[in-house]
């Protein structure tokens, strides 16, 4: 036996340990076979359970199991209740006032007084949303509420069923935007007792509580038996336990998912998509009714972002700050042809701007983007001084691993047109970093809905959301989009304020800061004897209720 088996056997027999621990502490009297548990993959790691972090999609989809909002989305992104049962809107859309349930309870500990856990009252949401402001807690998400909120009382409990929000200025997408897992309900005393180390220890309100985390290999979590949501008279959820394996290759956990040890399997790629989908994106007969293929729209926008401050000396001393290399980069990467053979036709081309298709004020009749026109690239490339390509130093496209063959498809397209390209792959937590510390001036990213408005995506090239304030990874900054991007705040009529939005996402589009590769489409695998799948755009998984057959 290899290292390697070694180290899987090991881990088999640890994984074996903890759950069969687990389920016999949680309840004596039950067998284990009699165990309802999801099993999942999170092939690309998992970096907290801390919502003040909740800034990638394997974060989001754990804390939204632990944790609960004062609002949340149903499966067409409307906006329902959560932890408020009600509010109302004040001063011109100034003052926000919830008025929260009585019966929503944190999860035990010992912290808590007799190890259990208290009622969530309005002070909770208080201290949760001002620790994402909060400079030493460095939380990603605190970009959503600066400039928005009052500095001073902009969040108060007059007493503990009603907390208040007070506004700047009126924001009319603020109700869709506290649906984001990074304004969750978080206890004061657990939090302050670890600190940092909350993103291991966390204690929410969610359908499911934690129970156990060895990085990089199990996280367990345990069914909520106090859980306030119930549904047609049940409690929910139906679930007893959600267990997450972190297998990197996604071919291993796909023969994993084939062999019914997952009944979950997000997103398809590399060399066994072909094997699954059809070039029409269809189910192949090999895998016919064996397991269930869900597909639907995805607020999820794949691109490049290119650094454009010329300020930065990374930016100083690259090709790409000049605008017609990068539009000239824009029109040479066939989009078409990358979706349908790459992407076996799920997606759509990029060729519009950075808000996805499916987002409420898209319409790529309106925002012209770029299609592919190698004449068009290789007349920009001239006319920026390098005709041919001759003279141009070569540019390096960082990237992931599960997107190396899209990424070297652009490099090949790239070299094409006599943009020499190479490309560096790194692990998605090390590219993340150095994204949001600006260290790479062109890179693969994507853009996954925090809510379902069109300014979430804007929010990205507002000048004063540079990092590490906010997520203008680019550096982007044009007087005239930050003027639209503060008006439309104000704009209550939803067609008026796409209008402005369209209009943002062209001016952007124009000084090409990115490249649009192309609008995702959710593509997600059940077993058959999974049921109760909750499915929206922003491919938030939502597992409370899910019921698992025998």
């Amino acid at each position: 036996m290899g290292n390697s088996n070694k180290h899987f056997f090991i881990y088999k027999i640890i994984v074996a340990t903890v759950l069969t621990t687990i389920f016999f502490a949680c309840n004596n009297s039950s067998k284990k076979s009699d165990k309802k548990v999801f099993n999942l993959n999170l092939d690309q790691g998992l970096t907290t359970l801390d919502p003040a972090f909740a800034r990638n999609q394997y974060a989001l989809w754990m804390i939204n199991q632990l944790f609960n909002g004062l609002v949340q989305v149903d499966e067409s992104l409307q906006i329902q209740p959560g932890i408020a049962k009600r509010w109302e809107i004040s001063q011109g859309g100034k003052i926000y006032t919830f008025h929260l349930r009585n019966d929503v309870y944190f999860h035990d500990d010992p912290l808590f007084k007799n190890g259990k856990g208290r009622k969530v009252v309005a002070s909770d949401f208080v201290y949760s949303f001002n620790r994402i402001l909060d400079p030493k807690v460095a939380s990603s998400g605190a970009w959503i509420f600066n400039d928005k909120v009052n500095t001073h009382h902009g969040f108060t409990a007059p007493n503990d069923s009603t907390f208040i929000v007070s506004l700047k200025r009126p924001f009319t997408p603020f109700l869709s935007m506290i649906t984001a897992q990074y304004c969750s309900v978080i206890p004061h005393e657990i939090s302050e007792h670890y600190g940092k180390d909350f993103r291991s220890h966390p204690i929410g309100t969610g359908p499911f509580k934690f129970k156990y985390w060895k990085e990089g290999e199990i996280l367990v979590l345990l069914k909520n038996e106090k859980y306030w949501e119930f549904e047609n008279g049940h409690r929910l959820p139906y679930l007893d336990a959600v267990k997450a394996t972190f297998i990197p290759d996604k071919q291993t956990a796909f023969m994993d998912f084939i062999k019914k040890n997952l009944d979950f399997f997000n997103s398809i790629d590399g060399s066994y998509r072909d094997d699954i989908l059809t070039k029409s994106g269809k189910i192949t007969s090999k895998y016919r009714n064996k397991f269930k293929l869900i597909t639907g729209p995805y607020l999820n926008t794949e691109y490049l972002g290119i650094l454009v401050d010329s300020n930065m000396a990374i930016v100083k001393s690259s090709p790409l700050k000049y605008k017609k290399v990068r539009q000239a980069i824009n029109y040479a990467i066939d989009r078409k042809k990358m979706v349908k053979y790459l992407r076996n036709g799920i997606g759509t081309p990029g060729h519009a701007g950075f808000i996805p298709k499916g987002m409420p004020g898209f319409d790529m009749t309106e925002v012209k983007g770029y299609e592919y026109n190698p004449a068009k690239a290789r007349q920009l490339l001239a006319e920026a001084g390098f005709p041919n390509g001759k003279n141009l130093p070569e540019i390096t496209l960082q990237t992931i691993t599960s997107y190396k063959d899209l990424i070297e498809f652009v490099q090949g397209e790239l070299n094409i047109a006599g943009i020499k390209c190479q490309v560096e792959t790194n692990q998605g937590s090390s590219l993340r970093e150095l994204i949001a510390k600006n260290g790479v001036n062109f890179f693969r990213g994507s853009w996954i809905a925090d809510y379902p408005d069109a300014e979430n995506y804007l929010s990205v090239f507002y000048s004063k959301n540079y990092v590490p304030v906010g997520p203008n990874y680019t550096s982007f900054n044009n007087k005239e989009f930050d003027k639209l991007y503060e008006a439309v705040f104000f704009e209550t009529d939803n067609e008026k304020r796409f209008k402005m939005y369209r209009k943002m996402d062209q001016l952007v589009l124009e000084e090409a800061p990115m490249v649009i590769l192309f609008y995702d489409q959710l593509i997600n695998l059940y077993q058959n004897n999974i049921t109760g799948i909750s499915t929206n755009a922003q491919n938030l998984l939502t597992l409370k209720m899910v019921k698992k057959g025998d």
